[in-house]
């Protein structure tokens, strides 16, 4: 790789923003491209072929290609309203997935170092916490808490910010409830739609193990969903 393509990558990464460093197998020659740069002119003619990787994520060898794509996403950011057992065991799994998590709540009791080692913990209401973090539609809200009055903010801002995932824990009851109240609040009945609830895919598992595994599956799915 040649040292000015290095230095880029290296810097790129150190301000985590999304890259992909593409090589020509026939030639070795390397070429950095992300969203702030136009494709090289080398590679113009490949132009949506390497798009479609990059936007799919795709590492490898571009069919029909000589061209080598190796993508570099920025952690997907997970927010956790709700610092109960289950949050604990979703933190276990986003270690070693390409998640970065915060937990949102309250309760200082239940929203602790101790229990979230190494993990950004905002004990604060949703309304203020969520002055503190920047949500975009790339990332993802997971409400846990059974309490309308932390949930249900935080629903809100998460649709309003067209995040790619919401996903909120309670029976088909609590959902329906949870329903009615975002529609009354001027919510759509498409944005409503677009929430995972009740959260998880249906593992048939009932321990805080089971369903944080249910609803980590179910957002992986929503990350490569298209």
């Amino acid at each position: 790789m040649q040292k000015n393509i290095l230095q880029e990558a290296i810097k790129l990464k150190k301000e985590k923003k999304e890259f992909s460093i593409i090589t020509d197998l026939s030639n070795a020659k390397n070429y950095i491209y992300h969203p702030d740069t136009k494709l090289h002119k080398d590679l113009e003619h490949f132009s949506k072929v390497i798009d479609l990787a990059v936007t799919k994520k795709t590492n490898g060898i571009i069919e029909d290609t000589q061209l080598f794509v190796e993508n570099y996403h920025r952690p997907i950011q997970v927010i956790i309203v709700g610092a109960v057992h289950i949050a604990q065991y979703l933190c276990d799994f986003a270690k070693h997935l390409n998640l970065e998590t915060i937990i949102v709540d309250p309760r200082g009791y239940f929203a602790s170092d101790k229990r979230f080692p190494n993990i950004k913990v905002i004990n604060e209401w949703p309304e203020e916490a969520f002055k503190q973090i920047h949500l975009t539609s790339k990332s993802a809200l997971v409400a846990l808490t059974h309490d309308p009055k932390i949930d249900d903010p935080a629903i809100k801002r998460a649709l309003q910010e067209k995040c790619f995932y919401i996903g909120a824990l309670g029976s088909k009851k609590t959902h329906q409830n949870r329903c009615e109240r975002l529609q009354a609040a001027g919510f759509t009945q498409e944005q409503i739609n677009s929430i995972h609830g009740p959260i998880g895919i249906k593992l048939g598992g009932r321990s805080a193990s089971e369903i944080a595994l249910s609803v980590v599956a179910q957002l992986v799915s929503e990350i490569y969903k298209n």
